[in-house]
Order: structure tokens, then C-alpha cells, then sequence
């Protein structure tokens, strides 16, 4: 599992966002769990979003200070944008800093695998970096075509930094 590397300026984002265990009533990947949730309630949404760049959605994952302790974490689901124009009142904004990236490609049923462990635990403590901001995006465009699709693509971006 080998990322590319690559800068990003800011990401500006429009969308939806919940907060808490995403998972307490539903496990995995599913409809009905919490991100299951929001996405469906964004999708209903997004057409309202005006200056949207490209045709890919967001999802971030944002790890508080509490998360050790509380296990909850925020979850962002949206798309790039231009600029912030005429947002719809049920929609929020939410600016990543520009910064370098690790990006993996997931393919097929690594899409479903314990990725997380193999970033976190195996690639990045070997890699000579560590983690520049304590947030995940998962980066969805038209190689998604469904979580059971063997030829489904899904970009992971870690934030990272030069370790210390």
C-alpha cells in the first residue's frame, strides 16, 4: 500500500456534519448507520450548492481532543466549492488548510478492509512522516460505483508532515 505525495492548498467544503459514534446503532458500512445517515440527508441537499468544483463528494473524519477519552469524532460529509455563496441554512462550511497529503487509492475489498491499521499502524510509522492534522478525508468521484463493487476506487488523504 504505497501513496502517492502530494501538496493541496485550503480545500473549501459545503455540507452536513454529525457528531458522536457513528457506529453505536449500526456497524460498518451501511445505509443505516449515522454517515449512512448524513450522506443521505446531504444528497437530498446538495443540488442547492452553489460554485461546486468538480464532481467528487468529501467525507472527513475530524478527531477532537476528547476522542481518546470519548470515542466520538465528527464526521463531515460535502463537496468543494469555489466560494462561499447563498448557503442553504441546513448546510455548513468547514476549510482544510492547505497542506501535504498521503493519498491511497483503495480498490475493490480493500475499500472494506481494516485500511485504517494499515496507514496508521504499519505505512506511517515507517514512512519518516507523521500525521499534520488529526483529520481523514475519504475522497468518493465516478470510480465509486458502490461498496460492493469489485471495480469501486476510493481515495484515503492523511495529512502529513516531515517526522520530528
Amino acid at each position: 500500500m504505497e501513496p502517492k505525495i502530494l501538496e493541496k492548498e485550503k480545500i473549501v467544503l459545503v455540507g452536513m456534519v454529525f457528531y458522536g459514534d457513528p457506529f453505536k446503532n449500526q456497524a460498518g458500512w451501511s445505509q443505516e448507520n449515522e454517515i449512512g445517515k448524513l450522506w443521505k440527508r446531504f444528497v437530498a441537499r446538495e443540488k442547492t450548492i452553489k460554485n461546486r468544483v468538480g464532481n467528487g463528494g468529501y467525507e472527513v473524519h475530524i478527531e477532537p481532543e476528547e476522542y481518546e477519552e470519548t470515542k466520538n469524532y465528527y464526521v463531515f460529509v460535502g463537496v468543494e466549492v469555489e466560494k462561499i455563496e447563498n448557503l442553504p441554512l441546513e448546510m455548513f462550511t468547514k476549510i482544510l488548510p492547505a497542506t501535504k497529503y498521503a493519498v491511497f487509492t483503495l480498490k475493490g475489498r480493500e475499500i472494506t478492509s481494516n485500511w485504517q491499521d494499515k496507514i496508521y499502524k504499519e505505512w506511517l510509522p515507517q514512512s519518516g512522516y507523521e500525521e499534520a492534522h488529526k483529520f481523514t478525508i475519504e475522497y468518493y468521484d465516478d470510480r465509486f460505483k458502490g461498496i460492493d463493487n469489485t471495480e469501486s476506487e476510493l481515495d484515503i488523504y492523511v495529512p502529513i508532515k516531515q517526522a520530528s
